[in-house]
């Protein structure tokens, strides 16, 4: 159940998380703001779209449209934070769009989103502390090496799925 389904009241979390869709992007998008990236803080619609000054929102639109990654749309914008990150300056960058939120996979699409700023800025992406919210160096390393996003997620699936069956019986509900 997301939490448009519970008729609670929305609260935010955090400052920077104005919305369920905020919340829905921030398992991906916000595993890159360790890097040189503006995940879009210091705007209205943090985690709704990502820049920098350097990043060519066009191509890198065009290749997240490629990827076909289900529940979600890409298009290229270009954005001026007023705080944060790149704090007055054009960052050219992409907006996100869930367009299926059942079929949509955050963590899915923040590392093609890494994969695909590895490729095409290698020498503007910074990525070297992107570790500290990834947490995982295999997986880090066949980013920065741009392997494909099948290969990334095999490298955590079975720890995943072992921290899965370690936690089912502490749910108070069934998944």
């Amino acid at each position: 159940m997301l939490f448009d389904e519970t008729g609670l009241e929305w609260v935010n979390p955090s400052p920077n998380m104005r919305s369920l869709t905020e919340a829905i992007l921030y398992p991906g998008i916000g595993l890159l703001e360790t890097t040189n990236l503006s995940v879009g803080r210091g705007t209205a619609i943090p985690f709704e779209h990502i820049g920098a000054p350097w990043l060519d929102g066009r191509r890198l639109a065009q290749a997240l449209r490629e990827a076909n990654l289900p529940g979600i749309a890409f298009r290229a914008v270009t954005f001026t934070p007023d705080a944060s990150k790149f704090k007055g300056e054009r960052c050219g960058g992409v907006a996100f769009t869930i367009t299926d939120r059942d079929a949509f996979e955050p963590v899915r699409t923040g590392l093609e989103i890494a994969r695909q700023l590895r490729l095409l800025h290698p020498d503007d992406w910074k990525a070297d502390a992107y570790i500290r919210l990834l947490g995982n160096e295999e997986v880090h390393e066949a980013v920065l090496a741009g392997k494909p996003v099948d290969q990334i997620e095999s490298l955590y699936r079975p720890g995943l799925e072992e921290f899965i069956e370690k936690r089912d019986k502490f749910l108070l509900y069934e998944p």
